[in-house]
């Protein structure tokens, strides 16, 4: 679709615009493939049309020839000249770019002329040199007031379209002209007459009559006024009047941006300099008497401030902060957070946060000097914690904020830790102490006439998942397993969620192991639980604790223990190596169905399980009953050891460890084991001394196959039979 001297690309049956581009008469279209046009707009901004049918490619293609004046039949409509030949030929024809005389009548060709320097970087150059050096925008704002005078509205449609495109010139030197006191509404104004809009906007009007500067403490530096005024309208420019800039144009608005920048760096530091301003600002914002309203005005100004931090460089905010953190900011937050004003609080949390994100060492310092001083329930962050709480907005969109400030607070991965100090632990053991009752009053709160919430044990058993001693401290000094006894216990034998997840609770600390917690529960719960037989969790416990206090007793039951558990679990290096050699160099055709190759490590760790009946009484104190439910004998594995001083400790422990025997701790005739054997050895181990080294799976009732297996093992080569007791 065609429209004026605007292609247009709609698509679908909704029309929806993707496209509209301004046909320049100097830019080059090419036609490629009868079905694309592809032209440049802007430095590195190349864009194309592409079209299903031939027919409708045809179609744009005579009108953009139309209105540059070009024969349809070519397939581009301007030479194309590199750059740099560009550049010469511009060299050498003129020293620089003539403008029109500045006339009523000739607005239309000065902007045209400025649309057609936009396309290159050179042009572009030139008109920005040839308007600072002629006065030429102060020039074109006269005759912007001789348009409005006389209501010449197509004079004033060709003036928004030159200052639009002195923006696109991207140069600092324009804008301090067109940002200046005297000219800067003016500009404006010009911008107010947009073409494609049937009535002017009023952005004048409502800079002039609407928009209050409003001074919460009075300034007294008029060039720090002034710079105030002229980053507020600018600011508006950016982003009121100026229309959302194209894919093309975002970039060559680049000094506008950097403009606004600059003006804050400096207004910041303006501020920041003068102390007789920040004093009165922090002294009304803590004093009792101001009123409601001129606090939300200085709040309000302080988290603006804050946020024009933000444009600092990291050497300049380091400087801001510490200047504010000088003057008391931390304690007038404290003020401002304990008011009712919803608003207040909003922004002062807000602040709280720029503090809290750029340094968050600097605020837990703080709060750790004012427990030194106040009750707990005064605390800055527990006022934190408190309104995180109690957020009364149904989105908690504030509980949310605060909680994440909250965590970062307390994240231990940002802590510093220097040679005179450690903050992880000073900060951590002050959290623990002043403010962890506030953070966890809701949960307990829950667990009121001994009834505790499922989100109350779902955060327990989080806690006790992490299995950290610093956590566990904290729970057995509040007691806090007993209202978790005292629900188990009124719960009584009623098999539901509440029965299973406490269970669960106490299993986990059994079966990790987790000393603090396991005699904690025991001294003082056990009374209470010790009737509880229809799960072995809590005898387990019993148990464990019962084992801890043994150790400690017997310290060197325990040290002997522990070097039966590191000889029997940790493999040297090269035991795994001549494993996977012996692995690799047997051919899979030389063993036989049912053999196994058995690893030296392996050897050890038969021996070990040989040895393991005999520790595992004085260790478990526990024997599991395992019986083949079929009433068929269990396979027995039958391995053989090599002979040697290992054949010797084999033969002495099988004797008193095999289940057939008399004196086994595990026979049926032996006293203390009422018919059952250790679950280490659940399945019979028949140990034999038979020279060479085989491990086989074998049933006691098929008496042919060992016999076929013996004689196999009698007629392996000589070379095979070497490299499996090597």
């Amino acid at each position: 679709m065609f429209r004026s001297r605007f292609p247009i690309v709609r698509v679908g049956d909704a029309g929806s615009l993707l496209l509209e581009s301004k046909i320049n008469p100097n830019t080059a279209y090419q036609k490629q493939q009868d079905t694309l046009i592809v032209w440049s707009e802007a430095e590195n901004y190349d864009l194309a049309l592409s079209f299903q049918e031939k027919a409708g490619c045809d179609e744009i293609w005579e009108k953009i020839c139309q209105v540059q004046g070009k024969d349809p039949s070519v397939d581009i409509t301007q030479d194309l000249v590199d750059e740099s030949e560009e550049e010469r030929f511009d060299d050498m024809s003129s020293p620089g770019l003539e403008l029109p005389s500045c006339e009523l009548s000739r607005l239309e060709e000065i902007a045209e002329l400025v649309a057609s320097s936009l396309p290159s970087p050179l042009r572009r150059e030139k008109l920005a040199l040839a308007l600072e050096n002629e006065g030429y925008i102060k020039k074109l704002l006269e005759l912007f007031h001789v348009c409005e005078d006389l209501e010449n509205i197509e004079g004033l449609h060709h003036l928004y379209e030159i200052i639009k495109g002195i923006f696109l010139l991207n140069r600092t030197a324009l804008f301090e002209v067109m940002f200046s006191e005297e000219c800067i509404m003016d500009v404006i104004g010009c911008l107010e007459y947009d073409p494609t809009l049937s009535q002017p906007r009023k952005h004048r009007e409502f800079l002039t009559k609407t928009a209050k500067f409003k001074e919460v403490i009075p300034i007294s530096d008029p060039e720090l006024k002034q710079k105030i005024h002229q980053t507020y309208r600018v600011q508006y420019i950016q982003d009121m009047v100026l229309p959302t800039p194209s894919v093309f144009e975002e970039n060559m608005l680049s000094t506008l941006h950097s403009f606004i920048f600059f003006n804050k760096v400096e207004i910041v530091g303006m501020l920041q300099e003068d102390e007789k301003f920040l004093t009165d600002l922090f002294a009304q914002l803590t004093d009792e008497a101001t009123d409601e309203e001129k606090r939300q005005e200085l709040v309000n100004f302080l988290k603006e401030f804050c946020a024009f931090s933000q444009t600092l460089q990291p050497q300049n905010r380091d400087a801001f902060f510490k200047t504010l953190s000088n003057m008391g900011i931390l304690p007038a937050l404290e003020v401002i957070l304990g008011m009712d004003d919803t608003q207040v609080r909003s922004a002062a949390t807000d602040i709280f946060s720029y503090l809290v994100e750029y340094n968050p060492s600097m605020v837990r310092e703080f709060v750790m000097q004012e427990a030194q001083q106040n009750d707990d329930d005064i605390l800055l962050i527990n006022l934190i914690i408190e309104h995180m709480i109690c957020d009364t907005d149904p989105e908690l969109g504030g509980a949310v904020q605060l909680m994440g400030l909250l965590r970062t607070l307390v994240d231990p991965e940002n802590m510093l830790a220097t040679a005179n100090k450690t903050e992880k632990t000073e900060f951590l053991g002050f959290f623990y102490k002043h403010c962890m009752h506030v953070l966890t009053a809701p949960l307990l709160a829950n667990t009121t006439e001994d009834k505790p919430s499922k989100g109350a044990l779902r955060f327990k058993r989080k806690i006790i998942g992490l299995k950290d001693e610093f956590y566990n401290r904290y729970i057995m000094k509040s007691f806090l397993f007993e209202p978790v006894v005292k629900a188990f216990l009124n719960n009584g034998s009623r098999y539901n969620l509440m029965n299973s997840a406490i269970i669960e609770m106490f299993e986990f600390i059994r079966v990790e192991d987790i000393k603090s917690l396991t005699a904690h529960v025991i001294e003082n719960y056990w009374k209470a639980l010790e009737d509880v037989d229809y799960v072995q969790t809590f005898k387990g416990l019993k148990l464990r604790f019962e084992q801890q206090r043994e150790r400690q007793d017997n310290p060197k039951l325990d040290s002997m223990r522990s070097i039966l558990r590191n000889h029997r679990y940790r493999r040297d290096a090269r035991t795994l190596e001549d494993e996977e050699e012996m692995w690799f160099n047997t051919d899979e055709d030389d063993m036989e169905d049912g053999e196994a190759v058995v690893s030296p490590s392996d050897k050890t760790k038969n021996d070990d399980d040989i040895m393991d009946p005999i520790m595992k009484e004085s260790e478990e104190k526990e024997v599991l009953l395992k019986t083949n439910l079929s009433g068929r004998q269990s396979p027995s594995f039958k391995l053989s050891l090599s002979s040697g001083t290992k054949t010797n400790l084999s033969s002495q422990s099988s004797a008193a460890s095999l289940p057939g025997s008399p004196g086994s701790p595990g026979s049926p005739g032996s006293p203390g084991s009422p018919g059952s054997i250790p679950k280490s050895t659940s399945q019979t181990a028949a140990i034999t001394t038979k020279g060479g080294l085989v491990g086989l799976v074998d049933y006691p009732d098929d008496d042919e196959d060992d016999d076929e297996d013996e004689d196999k093992e009698d007629t392996l080569p000589l070379s095979k039979k070497a490299k499996f007791e090597s």
